[in-house]
């Protein structure tokens, strides 16, 4: 086990090389030219010519990308070209309330979708289970930003429950802190959800149908033991493996969810560095994002032998 790990967290170092190769060539090679942003509608090719050598972008490529690669190496993102602040500085200014937000969300969707999973799977055909994987397809199909506004008006502006944007730290109390993350949660978590109580469903009915389920029930074994306690710790490797990959909707998704409701995320300072090509900016928070992405399906790889014994490395 201690080798798996061992070669897991190796294989991640050129995975992160690919996509900051990937990241930085996709971002000199888009439109836009953050040198005449900075300059201005007035400015004459001097003046962008000038600010090209200040920012390093006339320098060949290979030698920019080397040269940024070995900052990140050393824990230097950069320095944002508009604000002139370390890129670290603003990370870390922002990292707060999306960390709270995806961390929220995934608690959120897992507790709702997979009891909403195993209850369609046991009652497949009924009712109960149509209701479920309805919800479960609008959950899937409606946009993220249609959910957010409806939950808005209803929540925060006729009921006036819960604030309509905005985010409060939790060093101001955990009840505000919460309440200022319920709907953005909510929001986020619906295609979460679905696709997580998808995936169960369709796990569990394989599950549910081989011969040591119905030895169990044969001998007398409780509903509630043979579907959480046999059927769906058997089924758990699928359900962890897309809860895994399902944090890269959460990701694309935090950038409109903390657009809609006006919380100072990454998310947003994304959103505001690539209107204003502030590719240090967006480079740091990308690599980030991956690096999170990364070390969330280590974790799932890792949780495998838990679930399934079987599974030796």
């Amino acid at each position: 086990m201690l080798a798996y790990i061992v070669r897991r967290v190796l294989a991640t170092i050129p995975v992160m090389a690919v996509v900051a190769m990937f990241v930085f060539s996709l971002l000199y090679i888009a439109p836009g030219d953050p040198a005449a942003i900075i300059a201005g509608d007035q400015a004459t090719p001097a003046d962008i010519v000038r600010i090209h050598a200040q920012l390093g972008l006339d320098r060949p490529f290979l030698v920019r990308f080397a040269d940024w690669f070995w900052h990140v190496l050393n824990g230097d993102l950069g320095t944002s070209i508009f604000t002139n602040l370390p890129v670290t500085h603003l990370i870390a200014q922002r990292v707060e309330p999306t960390v709270s937000l995806m961390l929220l969300t995934m608690v959120l969707s897992i507790v709702i979708a997979v009891p909403m999973g195993v209850l369609a799977a046991w009652k497949q055909g009924s009712w109960i289970d149509r209701l479920i994987m309805v919800n479960a397809v609008i959950g899937f199909s409606v946009p993220v930003f249609v959910i957010g506004y409806v939950l808005a008006y209803i929540f925060a502006l006729q009921l006036d429950w819960l604030p309509v944007q905005g985010f409060t730290s939790i060093s101001h109390g955990f009840w505000p802190f919460l309440k200022s993350l319920i709907l953005p949660a909510v929001t986020l978590g619906g295609i979460y959800i679905a696709l997580i109580a998808r995936i169960t469903r369709a796990t569990m009915l394989e599950v549910l149908s081989q011969d040591y389920v119905r030895t169990a029930k044969s001998k007398g074994v409780g509903q509630y033991a043979v579907l959480f306690l046999h059927a769906l710790k058997n089924a758990a490797v699928p359900i962890v493996t897309v809860i895994g990959l399902g944090v890269a909707l959460l990701i694309g998704g935090a950038v409109v969810t903390e657009t809609v409701f006006a919380i100072p995320g990454l998310g947003r300072l994304t959103v505001d560095a690539i209107l204003r090509r502030d590719y240090p900016v967006i480079q740091g928070v990308v690599l980030l994002f991956s690096f999170a992405y990364v070390l969330v399906n280590l974790l799932v790889d890792l949780s495998y032998t838990f679930f399934d014994p079987r599974i030796r490395y």
